[in-house]
C-alpha cells in the first residue's frame, strides 16, 4: 500500500469520527512487513515472514478521549470503528489535558531523512549473514556452542492524520544480524554476543567480524572471580553506559515530572552534569535507527540539548504532559495504534569527552570494569541505583581478569555528578554513550 492510499484511508475514517459526533480526532496507520532467519550450531531453526497493517483512532469529545484500533480496513468496518470510539468517548471521566495539536502548532514541512532501504533482502541472503556470523563466532579457540544467530530485516511505512488538517507520513526500515555463543565446558562456561543494525543493509557491518568479537567476549569471561565489597572507580562499557542515558531521559519524561516523581524534578536550570557535558536528542540524524521526521502529534521536532554544559536545560514533552507542567511541547510526542501519545526521546546521546577509554583507565589502582548489567533496581522517585554487574578488574591501570556475581550500587545525582566520559562514542543503538568512568561507587562481592 502507497503512502498516499494510507492517508486516503485515515481521511475517510476522521470523516466518519466527525459526522459520528467527534469535536476534533486523529488517526495512526502502520504497515509493515519483516523476514527474520535464524540457526544455531549451522541448522536453520527459524524463518519467519510476516506483513500486518494497523490503525488506531483517537477521537475527543469535549475533555473527554477514547482510542480504539483495527485491522479491519473495510468501509463498514471503518464507520463502525468511527461510531464506537466516540460511544467510548462519551462515557469516560473527563481529561483536562488531552488534545490534538492547534492547527498553527503543526509541522508544515517536513525533511527527508532517508529513513528507508529501497532493496529487500532474500532469504538466500539473510542465510549467509547468519552463517557467517555464527561461523566466525564459533571458530573462535575456547568457543565450545551456540545460543544461536539470527539475520532480520523490516520495512514499515507510518502515516498520521488529524483534524486539525496534518497529514504527513514516511517510511523506515532496518537490518540486523546477531550472535550469541558460549564458552568453555562444565560450570566453567560463559556467554557473551555481539550484533550490528542499520537503516541500510549496506551499512552493516561485516558479519565474519560481529562473529569474532562475539566469540572473543566470550572466552575473555572464562575463569571469573569475585571481588571484595569496597567503594571504588567503576567504568562502564559503551553497551551499558547508555543505560545511565536513558535513566536520565527517563528522570526528565515529562510525564514523570509533572506527577512529581522523578528524582529530578526540582533540577531544571541546575547543573547535573559535569561542566562540558551535553545530552543530545537528534531526531533528524539522518539514516538514525530511531529517526523520525515530525512527532507523534504531527509537530515539529528538532536536534535538543537536554543538557547543555553540565545543566539541564529541558524536559521531555508531548502536549498533554506541556499542558500540566503549563509550558509547550518540546516535540517528542510518540505513540502507537492503542495508546495516547506520551513524551519519548528519538536518537539520544552523551557527547565524548577528549580522552581516550586506555587514558581514562590509565590512574585506576583498583578498579571494575563493567560490560554487563542484570537485573533494574533503579528508584526513579530517589535516585538510587542497584544493579548486578559483570566485567573485568581494573589494575594498575589495565583490565586484568573477570569478575562476576558483583553489584554495584550509588545514586544517580552523584554519579551522574561525577561521571567522566571517553572519547569513543558511537552510534550503534538508539541511545548511545560513550565509555564512561564514576570514581566512588560500590562494589558489592563477597
Amino acid at each position: 500500500m502507497s503512502l498516499e492510499h494510507s492517508l486516503d484511508i485515515l481521511d475517510d475514517l476522521l470523516a466518519g469520527a466527525r459526522k459520528a459526533g467527534a469535536e476534533s480526532c486523529d488517526a495512526l496507520m502502520v504497515e509493515g512487513a519483516s523476514l527474520a532467519i535464524a540457526e544455531r550450531l549451522g541448522r536453520p531453526e527459524k524463518l519467519v515472514r510476516a506483513e500486518g497493517r494497523d490503525l488506531g483512532l483517537r477521537v475527543l469529545v469535549g475533555k473527554r478521549q477514547a482510542i480504539v484500533s483495527s485491522t479491519d480496513f473495510s468501509p463498514r468496518a471503518l464507520d463502525e470503528l468511527a461510531a464506537r470510539a466516540v460511544a467510548m468517548a462519551r462515557s469516560v471521566p473527563e481529561d483536562p489535558y488531552c488534545g490534538i495539536a492547534d492547527s498553527a502548532e503543526i509541522a508544515t514541512e517536513v525533511p527527508q531523512l532517508d529513513l528507508c532501504d529501497p532493496s529487500e533482502p532474500t532469504a538466500e541472503m539473510l542465510m549467509e549473514r547468519v552463517r557467517a556470523v555464527e561461523a566466525a563466532a564459533r571458530a573462535v579457540p575456547g568457543v565450545t556452542n551456540s545460543e544461536g544467530a539470527e539475520a532480520s530485516w523490516g520495512r514499515g511505512v507510518i502515516a498520521l492524520a488529524a483534524s486539525n488538517g496534518f497529514r504527513q507520513g514516511y517510511a523506515t526500515s532496518q537490518s540486523s544480524i546477531s550472535v550469541a555463543v558460549v564458552a568453555g565446558e562444565g560450570t566453567g562456561m560463559e556467554r557473551d554476543y555481539d550484533f550490528s543494525s542499520a537503516v541500510y543493509a549496506a551499512e552493516l557491518e561485516d558479519p565474519a567480524a560481529v562473529g569474532r568479537r562475539a566469540g572473543e567476549k566470550a572466552v575473555k569471561r572464562l575463569g571469573p572471580r569475585k571481588l571484595a565489597t569496597a567503594k571504588m572507580p567503576v567504568v562502564f562499557d559503551p553497551r551499558v553506559a547508555n543505560s545511565l542515558v536513558g535513566h536520565l531521559s527517563s528522570a526528565v519524561n515529562g510525564a514523570s515530572i509533572a506527577r512529581g516523581i522523578s528524582f529530578l524534578k526540582d533540577k531544571l536550570g541546575a547543573r547535573i552534569l559535569p561542566a562540558g557535558l551535553d545530552i543530545v536528542d537528534d531526531p533528524h540524524r539522518r539514516r538514525g535507527l530511531r529517526s523520525r521526521p515530525f512527532d507523534g502529534e504531527g509537530l515539529a521536532n528538532a536536534r535538543s540539548l537536554l543538557v547543555e554544559d553540565g545543566v539541564l536545560k529541558t524536559w521531555i514533552l508531548d502536549l498533554r504532559s506541556a499542558r500540566q507542567l503549563g509550558l509547550k511541547s518540546t516535540g517528542h510526542a510518540a505513540r502507537g495504534t492503542s495508546s495516547p501519545p506520551g513524551p519519548a526521546t528519538t536518537n539520544l546521546h552523551l557527547a565524548p569527552g577528549k580522552r581516550s577509554p586506555e587514558e581514562l583507565m590509565s590512574d585506576i589502582a583498583g578498579g571494575f570494569y563493567c560490560t554487563e548489567l542484570v537485573g533494574f533496581g533503579v528508584n526513579n522517585v530517589t535516585g538510587d541505583y542497584s544493579r548486578g554487574a559483570a566485567g573485568f578488574w581494573i589494575e594498575k591501570g589495565e583490565v586484568a581478569y573477570p569478575v562476576s556475581e558483583i553489584t554495584i550500587a550509588g545514586n544517580l545525582k552523584e554519579m551522574y555528578a561525577n561521571v567522566v566520559p571517553a572519547n569513543d562514542l558511537v552510534f550503534r543503538y538508539g541511545t548511545n554513550a560513550p565509555t564512561l568512568r564514576i570514581d566512588g561507587m560500590t562494589v558489592a562481592g563477597r
